[in-house]
């Protein structure tokens, strides 16, 4: 059984048990969240129940381990023969999740 969920802009495959990382969510390290923008699911009898966009009555719920920080990116901009340059920085903040079950 398998889900594909859309979160943070992304589409995520996601299975009982399985762990993911997804965009920052304001949630608390053992609290629950719940997905419901659920676009396919794969049952254990082979159903496959398709979306359009989204699965009606569909959840995935899961419970947040912890956070994460993804690679540091650089930005570097430049205007050749004009003497400008800018380096800027960034790194995204992750929300580690465990997936304990689908609905649906």
């Amino acid at each position: 059984m398998f889900a594909i969920i859309q979160t943070g802009g992304r589409q995520v495959k996601v299975g009982p048990g399985s762990v993911v990382t997804v965009d920052r969510l304001a949630a608390e390290v053992g609290n629950e969240v719940t997905f419901d923008q659920v676009l396919f699911v794969e049952k254990d009898g082979g159903e496959m129940l398709a979306g359009a966009p989204f699965v009606a009555d569909a959840k995935v719920i899961g419970i947040v381990n912890g956070e994460s920080r993804g690679p540091k990116i650089r930005v570097f901009k430049k205007k050749r023969r004009k003497g400008i340059r800018r380096t800027k920085g960034h790194r995204s903040t992750y929300t580690v999740v465990r997936v304990t079950d689908i609905i649906g």
